[in-house]
């Protein structure tokens, strides 16, 4: 199968898809809509989930060239309502589509439960030795993107367990040196994640009275990473 994202076609933009629905929350779908419309990809953006004009299925997963998967609730709830997405999910991404998760997508490229997306797993940074976050508050967390430190917004992200040789580029690390964006291949297509927040709207800071801090440019790396060839 060849994703129409990545065909050439003249006159046609590559749609991304991006999840709405009761697994994510308000503002996070619509976050990641904006990210992927302001970038230079020139993306057809659409939203997809229960309720939406594009269905979740492998017939609309076919058309599009990437899957983003916003953030949202937990992760077992999450994963009960989208298991019976996860064979079309991972056939989308093995025949070349791109697959970006925030936050909850993240978790949900991981195995136990998720897509088994990732070259290992997925945990709790705020369960992990050495966290400087300990609860599931909305607050800031201190990463090593491209090996600056940087400001992020973060609500009880998941870090990356690798498997030892894993092909993966590791794009940013925790407090504690855990994994805390990356992307990595699988079968024809490709995988980024990330914990924390880097696509958070001013108002997200401002709504929980934290200093606001821009971050597109991480968001944008993200992205970036995903859609290279």
């Amino acid at each position: 199968m060849t994703h129409p994202g990545h065909s050439g076609a003249a006159g046609r933009r590559p749609l991304a898809l991006v999840y709405r629905g009761p697994v994510s929350l308000p503002g996070c779908p619509e976050a990641v809509a904006a990210l992927l419309s302001s970038g230079p990809w020139n993306l057809d953006v659409r939203y997809t989930g229960p309720g939406e004009a594009l269905p979740l299925s492998a017939g609309i997963l076919a058309e599009a060239a990437l899957y983003a998967q916003p953030g949202g609730g937990t992760l077992a709830s999450a994963y009960r309502r989208l298991r019976r997405r996860r064979r079309e999910i991972r056939d989308f991404v093995r025949d070349g589509g791109r697959y970006l998760g925030f936050c909850l997508g993240g978790y949900l490229a991981g195995a136990t439960p998720g897509f088994g997306l990732l070259p290992g797993d997925t945990d709790q940074y705020v369960s992990s030795p050495g966290a400087t976050v300990h609860d599931d508050s909305d607050t800031l967390v201190t990463v090593n993107w491209g090996g600056r430190p940087r400001t992020v917004f973060f609500q009880d992200g998941p870090l990356f367990v690798l498997d030892e040789h894993a092909d993966a580029t590791v794009l940013a690390t925790y407090d504690n040196g855990t994994p805390a964006a990356l992307v990595t291949p699988f079968g024809r297509g490709r995988v980024a994640v990330t914990g924390p927040h880097p696509e958070a709207t001013p108002d997200w800071y401002t709504d929980h009275g934290l200093p606001v801090h821009d971050t597109l440019d991480l968001a944008m790396d993200l992205v970036d990473s995903v859609m290279e060839e």
